[in-house]
């Protein structure tokens, strides 16, 4: 199937009540990816050692391309993280160093590789700070500043929104779309690469690469960009009580990221399945159809599937194993996460606020009182009713304390 189709197919491309792609810069980009293999590009921002789910659109839709028979570029903005992009943003971002930059960017190719095979060219990853950095400024406003025009440039939905804010936008910030083009130009030359692909707030950066291409080298570029995702509750895709579900093993378990897409929202099952996994679309319809209990089934093949993409399949039975366990009530036996103490700890009695924060159940010992408070942490499956509850050796059921946040994460205490 052409590459567009499924994107389309699978939810990457939002459209119009009639149907009508949304966001699509020219439609003959459908015909193109159907007659011939190109290059295409999209940029991730390296500014942590870790991608978070958040960017999983972007490399799912990479890896969709290259299954296709296209060439993915991933772009890791080196040079333009130095400036901060101020789409989506409502303030300006940290300054990062060339070291900081260098070091995120290895993360990031690590997690990308398990999604994308670069081996043998299929695939290359490139850093903007390779070209960005060498730039004269007084060359560059000369051959490629003529091209913007200032009213268009306001224009843009990013920069709107930043201005309508208190802190407005930096002169530093307001650079960036030039940026931007620039390296959607640099890759057409260099790597002839005629399409970019983005999140919807970076249309305005995408269209501004596009007019620079046709206006210095007469030819033409393409743009596609896909809505923000969220949940069916309306919160951002990737965010948890907890902050961001990274795709790196050591910052989010293999555990802990199969449990977030197991505890999916039954309203975003069938949307996940389709985005998320490369199942076929008829299996995705067929499990988005399941209702009341028969939707955990659903749920389970979505959070085995993701978690085998972005941690290998044994990691994904590992933990569906675990989740499994918990769920049929057979606590004991799942391997969970646990923490050893000495038996003189217990008998003194340890704050259950503290011992929850130690066991990653809550992101702080203050977010542990009020989930007390709330009446959603247990020791041994009895609900704690005071926010100074302490865990002591009186809780010891066969050398193990059970501690659960919520419905269904669980860790233990153990005595050393």
């Amino acid at each position: 199937m052409n590459a567009f189709d499924v994107l389309l197919e699978r939810g990457f491309i939002a459209t119009e009540d009639d149907g009508t792609p949304k966001q699509v810069t020219d439609m003959k980009i459908r015909d193109i990816l159907e007659k011939k293999s190109i290059a295409c590009y999209i940029g991730f921002d390296p500014t942590a050692t870790s991608l978070h789910v958040g960017s999983l659109v972007q490399i799912m839709v990479l890896a969709h391309m290259q299954r296709a028979g296209h060439r993915p570029i991933a772009l890791v903005g080196g040079g333009t993280a130095m400036v901060g992009d101020p789409s989506g943003k409502s303030e300006m971002r940290k300054m990062l160093t060339a070291e900081d930059i260098e070091q995120n960017m290895a993360g990031l190719k690590k997690q990308l590789s398990r999604f994308i095979e670069f081996s043998d060219d299929k695939a290359i990853m490139v850093n903007n700070a390779d070209w960005l950095s060498p730039i004269n400024y007084i060359e560059f406003l000369r051959d490629y500043g003529v091209h913007f025009s200032i009213n268009r440039m306001l224009a843009a939905e990013s920069v709107k929104l930043r201005l309508e804010k208190e802190q407005g936008l930096s002169f530093l910030e307001f650079n960036y779309m030039l940026l931007q083009a620039f390296d959607f130009l640099h890759l057409i030359k260099n790597n002839d690469c005629i399409l970019q692909m983005g999140g919807d707030d970076q249309w305005g950066n995408i269209c501004a690469g596009i007019d620079l291409i046709r206006r210095v080298e007469r030819k033409t570029g393409y743009g596609i960009t896909f809505p923000l995702i969220t949940t069916a509750s309306g919160a951002k895709m990737g965010k948890t009580e907890k902050g961001a579900v990274w795709l790196d093993g050591d910052l989010c378990s293999p555990l802990d990221y199969y449990q977030f897409w197991r505890n999916a929202d039954d309203r975003d099952v069938k949307k996940f399945l389709g985005l998320f996994t490369f199942l076929p679309m008829d299996k995705v319809n067929e499990l988005g159809e399941l209702q009341g209990k028969d939707i955990n089934e659903a749920k389970r093949i979505l959070a085995f599937e993701a978690t085998k993409l972005n941690h290998g399949e044994e990691a994904a039975k590992t933990a569906q194993e675990t989740v499994e366990k918990i769920w049929s009530g057979d606590k004991k036996g799942a391997d969970i996460p646990s923490l050893e103490v000495e038996s003189s700890e217990l008998e003194e009695g340890i704050l259950a606020a503290e011992l929850f924060f130690k066991l990653n159940l809550t992101p702080s010992k203050s977010e542990a009182k009020r989930l007390i408070k709330k009446g959603g942490a247990s020791v041994n499956d009895e609900r704690i009713q005071a926010f100074d509850f302490k865990i002591t050796t009186s809780h010891l059921q066969e050398g193990e304390i059970l501690l659960r946040a919520g419905k269904k994460k669980y860790a233990k205490v153990v005595v050393k």
